[in-house]
Formats: C-alpha cells, structure tokens, sequence
C-alpha cells in the first residue's frame, strides 16, 4: 500500500511538482485498492467455483457403474463433513451433485468451466481430481469403469492419465499405513508411483521430485490459488502422503544399500 502510494507521488511530482505529488498519491492508492478487491473477488469466484464442480462431478463419478447407491450419497454427505462446509455450502454441495447426477449433465463441459475458473493452475486441478479418486475409493477400492471415469476427468482437465494412477498409488499408500495390508514391495512400488519417478531413478532426482511435489502441494500456496479453506486438511494430507513415500523409499535404499 505504502509502496504503491509513494510511487504514485513521485510520478506525480515528476510531471506536476507539489500538486502532482499528492494527486499521484491519492491515484495510486486507488488504483492499489481497485486492483485488490478485484484480486480478492477473482479469489472467491475461484472457491465457489471449486466446491460447486467438486460436488456436481461426484455426482457425475457416483453412477459410472450405471447407478448410484446410497453408500455413494453417504460418501458425498461424508465429504460435507471432511470439508467442513457451512449449511449454506452444503445446500450448494447437494444440490451441484444432484445435478451431476442427472441424464443431462455435461461432464466436459463443466470440466471445461472449471479449467478456465482455475485459469489452467496446475496444483488446483490436480488437487480437483485428487478429491474425485478419494470419492471413488471411499469404499476400500476402484473398479475399473470407476477408473476410466477418473481418466476422462484428468483429459478433461488437461492433465495426465499417468496422475490417476499416481493418485491412486497414494491412497493404497494411505490406506495401508502401517497395517500389513500390502507387502512391503507393494508399498515401495506405491511410493515411487506417489511421487511419479522411476525405480531406477537416482537419488538426487527424487530428492528434487519430492521438494517439487512439496511445494507445489503446499496448502498456504493452495489457498492463495483459490483452494477454499475448507479443503485445506486434504491438501494436508496430501502433502503428508508425499512426504511418508519419500520416507518408504530412503528407507527401502537404505537397506538395500
């Protein structure tokens, strides 16, 4: 603010001396506050935004297999809760994933809306379909037309097929923690896919993958974006994820070293 008044004042006082330079200030003040409420209101169409095609491509997701089931709408009622959404956007939330739901919605185009909402921000998109896969495998997997659904809303988003099985590398991850649900090679081949490098790959070059990933899916940088505060605890758990893969293969190195 300061900055943006000084520099107004001596532009002004450079063309017009001491009236200029009060003039200057005052217009650079204005022009600073213009500027940021349409930041701010740019930010919060990008929220609304988030939340409303979130749900209503749920919707969407929920009867890949041709119908959708009550456990499906109890998983949608769920995310009401992980998201921690206030009587108001929980009545959007339905009524967006009602809207999904129906014969007539388009899904490309409500993927296409989106991508230009979120300007082709890649950390928000992909964050997008991450809460679609955590959806989709509510109930412990993901069935193969459950799959193919969440490839068509990566195209659509203009992201890779390779990030679905990355995504959903990460959630066999997660949800093995440190039960026996997985073998121990199962989890490392899940790390690698979370962090998308190769087994061969060098430590250095995963090193720098893990950082990228990290800062990337950071969540103050996420929210600065446009992620709606309430979805910060995924994008927490995300970055969690990313950081207990890294550890699965130091350790697994490590050991076969």
């Amino acid at each position: 603010m300061l900055f943006a008044i000084l520099l107004g004042a001596a532009i002004g006082y450079a063309f017009g001396k001491v009236p200029g330079l009060f003039i200057g200030g005052a217009l650079g003040a204005f022009l600073l506050n213009r500027l940021k409420k349409k930041l701010v209101g740019r930010l919060r169409d990008m929220q609304s935004g988030f939340v409303e095609s979130v749900f209503a491509v749920m919707g969407a997701v929920s009867k890949a297999d041709g119908v959708v089931t009550s456990d499906e709408i109890r998983m949608a009622e769920s995310m009401f809760e992980r998201f921690h959404l206030s009587p108001d956007q929980r009545a959007s939330a339905k009524e967006a994933f009602n809207r999904g739901k129906a014969p007539d919605f388009d899904l490309d185009a409500e993927l296409e809306r989106f991508r230009r909402v979120c300007s082709g921000q890649s950390a928000l998109l992909q964050m997008f379909l991450q809460v679609q896969v955590s959806a989709v495998a509510a109930d412990g997997e993901v069935h193969p037309a459950e799959h193919e659904m969440l490839v068509r809303i990566a195209r659509g988003l203009g992201l890779s097929e390779s990030l679905v099985e990355q995504l959903e590398a990460t959630l066999r991850g997660a949800q093995a923690g440190g039960s026996n649900k997985y073998s121990t090679s199962q989890q490392i081949d899940n790390a690698y896919k979370t962090l998308g490098v190769s087994p061969s790959a060098s430590d250095t070059e995963i090193k720098r993958t893990y950082r990228k990933l990290m800062s990337e899916n950071h969540p103050d940088k996420l929210a600065g974006r446009g992620l709606p505060e309430s979805m910060r605890e995924m994008a927490e758990e995300r970055t969690g994820e990313i950081s207990h893969a890294y550890d699965v293969i130091k350790e697994a190195r490590k050991q076969s070293a």
